[in-house]
């Protein structure tokens, strides 16, 4: 069986935050979303502290939070400015999850089919070259546990999460293993839209498309494994342009 990891966080319900975790999300929120545009400065001090009803220590944690996120920067007799959206984190988990919340539009969906299409053929072709024998069990466990009929769109994707995880660390590359917000998150985009086990001849052609991922790992064939990778993630993004052509028919 593979070792316990995260769950897919994005699509559990929301747990109870600090305010300075809820104050930080609504800020970062707004950023993303254009209200305090690069290169001008955000609310004041006083500003913040009368909107949100908080201590002047509390906000100051905030703006190092978005700080951190590469969202903005202080500097003295300036205040703090917005950056511009380069230098803005986008594969931090908080960050992810924010433009999560805000909703899915075309050009978020197609960054992130970039990203993964960048990456993870890449992630496979390593795993083939490195992986262990206990690893290659845990990527067909989870193959398995995909093949079962009774899932939910949620636990399907935290099947799913699973096995690409399996596979970062399969890498021994740690900085692979460290994308795997961004995969969630690509995840969750997918599942919000349509799932495979809405489907039950495309649950088992995706579950067929992953074991050609591992049979392919554990022969070592680099190219087979990045191949068939490619073909896993394109399934999905098909998948949901398929689906978002379609919006009468989605759940």
């Amino acid at each position: 069986m593979p070792r316990p990891l995260p769950r897919l966080s994005r699509l559990a319900p929301e747990r109870a935050k600090s305010s300075h975790d809820q104050i930080a999300a609504t800020l970062g929120m707004e950023l993303l979303q254009g209200r305090y545009p690069p290169g001008g400065n955000m609310p004041a001090e006083p500003q913040l502290i009368e909107r949100f009803q908080i201590s002047r220590t509390v906000i100051r944690e905030v703006m190092k939070t978005l700080a951190a996120k590469g969202f903005v920067v202080s500097k003295t007799r300036v205040g703090t400015r917005v950056r511009e959206r380069v230098y803005w984190n986008y594969f931090d988990a908080d960050v992810l999850a924010w433009r999560v919340r805000l909703g899915f539009d075309d050009q978020f969906m197609h960054c992130l089919a970039e990203v993964r299409r960048a990456l993870e053929p890449a992630a496979a072709a390593l795993a083939a070259a490195r992986r262990s024998r206990t690893q290659v069990a845990d990527l067909r466990e989870c193959v398995r546990e995909m093949s079962r009929n009774d899932h939910t769109r949620q636990s399907f994707a935290e099947a799913d999460l699973d096995f690409h995880l399996v596979i970062g660390e399969a890498t021994g590359n740690p900085m692979m293993r460290s994308v795997a917000g961004v995969i969630e998150t690509a995840l969750v985009a997918a599942f919000m839209h349509s799932s495979p086990v809405d489907d039950p001849a495309d649950h088992e052609n995706t579950v067929n498309a992953h074991a050609a991922v591992v049979d392919a790992i554990e022969a070592g064939d680099a190219p087979a494994a990045a191949a068939a990778m490619l073909r896993v993630i394109s399934s999905g993004i098909e998948r949901i342009e398929l689906r978002r052509r379609r919006p009468s028919e989605r759940r």
